[in-house]
């Protein structure tokens, strides 16, 4: 019997019987992200080519960012990603100057302007999730150079006073959001890995504001009658994936393809919808048919339960649309 939208994915968390296994891609939309209007129309228009299963909003990530000084310049980077240009944090005195922001204000008010007119022209049974980046992301945006690391194990009352402002904004712009009309949110958390810090700094610094958020989304999406529908994505390579494991959310997405643990694994972690079955390389530099093979072994791995089919991380906007129509096709209408 044929699922609505909602119906798949919520079935898909639950580990149930689904029709079909639930599939998205989601990609950045340079240039067209920096005009809420445009945004809104280029993020609709890729769900109507597509007809995915669910929509993640996707700005460039100084949305959060500008209203405390961060300025962006589109390079022409295949993953749609623009460069910072200005950054208010240098010396350890400016993350003092970072105070709580007003999430209907300035960039993050053209967000939600933006949130709210993709709603009203995305069918309404398919969820829509706004993207939210976790305080110490948002703080690495704030100086660049991986300094925020390094003021986080020298300077560290001077981030923790920004990270409280940080973290106290964010719930501010969950709840705006959730009231907005999005279903849910998406939860970039970029400096999970032990690439960057370790897993105890993490621990001690990161995770409560994570977990401060993520409770905030739960407790709106109550307020306003809406089940909770939280993806996490572990972003970069030798994540701390057992720290995402633990948190209360209903999916998780990982470079699954690049540094494992592999979708079957993960799921055995995580007790919710894992996302994933192909990398970014796959969906630009395979062939349709290759597409296809992936998202197939990606099934049967996971018995086509408890799943959505994606990438590891945001689509490039390198991908051929047949990669793109090769992977919606593969699981039927």
């Amino acid at each position: 019997m044929s699922m609505t939208r909602r119906e798949r994915l919520a079935a898909a968390i639950r580990g149930e019987p689904v029709d079909r296994p639930p599939v998205a891609l989601w990609r950045h939309f340079p240039v067209d992200d920096q005009d809420p209007e445009q945004l809104a129309l280029s993020v609709a228009a890729f769900q109507s080519q597509y007809d995915w299963d669910f929509v993640k909003f996707t700005p460039s990530s100084s949305f959060c960012v500008e209203n405390w000084g961060c300025r962006v310049v589109y390079r022409g980077h295949s993953e749609g990603t623009s460069d910072y240009v200005a950054r208010p944090v240098s010396v350890p005195a400016d993350w003092r100057r970072i105070t709580p922001l007003d999430p209907r204000a300035g960039a993050l008010g053209a967000h939600l302007v933006a949130v709210r007119r993709a709603r009203a022209l995305i069918d309404p049974d398919v969820p829509l999730l706004a993207t939210v980046f976790s305080p110490i992301s948002q703080a690495k945006n704030l100086i660049g150079g991986g300094m925020d690391i390094v003021h986080l194990r020298r300077h560290r009352s001077d981030l923790l006073d920004a990270l409280e402002a940080i973290t106290e904004t964010t719930i501010r712009f969950v709840e705006a959001v959730l009231e907005t009309g999005a279903d849910g949110i998406f939860y970039a958390m970029q400096r999970c890995t032990a690439d960057v810090i370790s897993e105890a700094e993490y621990r001690e610094v990161c995770r409560p504001l994570d977990m401060r958020i993520l409770e905030a989304a739960h407790a709106a999406s109550a307020a306003h009658g809406k089940p909770p529908f939280i993806l996490l994505h572990l972003h970069g390579m030798h994540s701390y994936f057992d720290i995402a494991a633990e948190y209360p959310a209903q999916a998780l997405n990982w470079h699954d393809r690049d540094t494992g643990p592999d979708l079957a694994e993960g799921a055995r972690r995580f007790p919710g919808m894992v996302v994933g079955g192909l990398s970014q390389r796959d969906i630009v530099e395979g062939s349709p048919t290759a597409v296809q093979s992936l998202a197939r072994q990606a099934i049967a791995a996971m018995g086509g339960r408890r799943m959505c089919l994606s990438t590891g991380c945001v689509m490039p906007t390198t991908a051929p649309w047949g990669n793109i129509r090769a992977l919606r096709d593969v699981v039927g209408p």
